[in-house]
């Protein structure tokens, strides 16, 4: 952005009021540039357009335009050029999302593989009964088909970063998932150049609200590969989660699921947030042996897995629990969870 329309900027801020929590950030645009897969970039997988229109099944606006922030880009003539489209996506009514049906379903064996296994010995994630997956916009076209047999039986699907990017297949994801029986859910990677309310308010604009969806993510790491530099101290990165994490709760009606890694955890979160359910990535270890006591619900044990229906690598996720434990779980913290019931397919 140009030095004048910054000066600008700061100008109409002074003269409106501005918060310090709420002002010079979000007027001075920082297009987010973080990638969240575990296996990063793939230059054999060709970024494409995903098309406009999508079912009103799957919970969005038919018709809404598909928005991506260009990452590393600035707006020129030193305005925010993002904030049209922006606003003509908030002000299209979102289609009335259709239940589905409620029907238990069938938990599929595990047959994933792995370029790199993993000896976990005697609590190897083998041992446990429900296995998923999550994904981004890296793993390309995937046949959703295809994953489910091979084991995965929910999916955590990277929807936003920051409080501009939306992930290209976020949308097309979402309803295939939802159409080959998946358990779904939708992540933000959190940009610590941006405020909590801004990225809360931009995931809540593109992640519909459905019966039967799984909470909620929040992806909280340290990318030394972003542009931004930022590491907050402790007491800012708990506050700024707070508040991301309460406006999903008042939106969505659940509570967040924290995904973190080893060194982030150290640095910010041990013994904080201990009523909310954690999704730990541990490659190398059981979770115990790098988190302590800490209480998960999903563990990534993997980043380097091989599935029919996925071309290269995908990330492989277990539920902490029993196939019944986790039926139980779904009633009590997916949306709309009473819809599913004891019924097989």
């Amino acid at each position: 952005m140009r030095s004048s329309g910054v000066f600008a900027a700061v100008l109409a801020c002074l003269a409106a009021g501005c918060s310090s929590s709420a002002g010079l950030e979000d007027l001075v645009p920082r297009p987010s540039m973080e990638t969240t897969s575990a296996i990063g970039p793939r230059p054999d997988v060709p970024v494409r357009e995903v098309a406009s229109t999508v079912s009103a099944d799957a919970g969005f606006p038919v018709g809404a335009p598909q928005i991506e922030a260009l990452a590393g880009s600035e707006p020129s003539g030193g305005g925010n050029t993002a904030r049209p489209a922006l606003d003509m996506l908030a002000a299209i009514p979102m289609a009335k999302p259709s239940a589905p049906p409620a029907r238990r379903g069938v938990v599929h064996e595990r047959r994933f593989r792995d370029a790199h296994p993993i000896n976990f010995g005697k609590r190897s994630p083998k041992h446990l009964a429900v296995h998923g997956v999550d994904v981004s916009r890296w793993q390309g076209d995937i046949d959703w088909n295809k994953l489910r047999r091979q084991g995965a039986n929910f999916v955590f699907i990277k929807a936003t970063d920051g409080g501009d990017h939306l992930d290209p297949m976020f949308r097309e994801n979402w309803r295939d998932a939802a159409q080959a029986g998946l358990k779904r859910g939708a992540y933000h990677f959190f940009y610590w150049c941006r405020t909590a309310s801004s990225q809360a308010d931009w995931f809540i604009r593109n992640v519909p609200k459905v019966p039967g969806a799984l909470p909620p993510v929040l992806d909280v790491e340290w990318n030394h590969q972003s542009s931004c530099k930022r590491n907050p101290s402790r007491a800012t990165v708990l506050e700024k989660m707070q508040v991301f994490m309460d406006r999903l709760e008042r939106h969505y009606g659940q509570r967040p699921i924290i995904y973190t890694s080893p060194d982030f955890y150290a640095d910010n979160l041990k013994g904080a947030f201990k009523d909310y359910p954690f999704w730990l990535r541990s490659t190398a270890e059981h979770p115990s042996k790098v988190y302590g006591d800490r209480d998960w619900v999903f563990w990534q044990y993997s980043g380097s897995g091989l599935s029919h229906g996925v071309t290269g690598r995908i990330d492989l996720n277990v539920f902490n629990g029993t196939e019944s434990d986790w039926w139980r779980w779904l009633n009590r913290h997916s949306h709309g969870g009473s819809l599913i019931v004891a019924d097989a397919d």
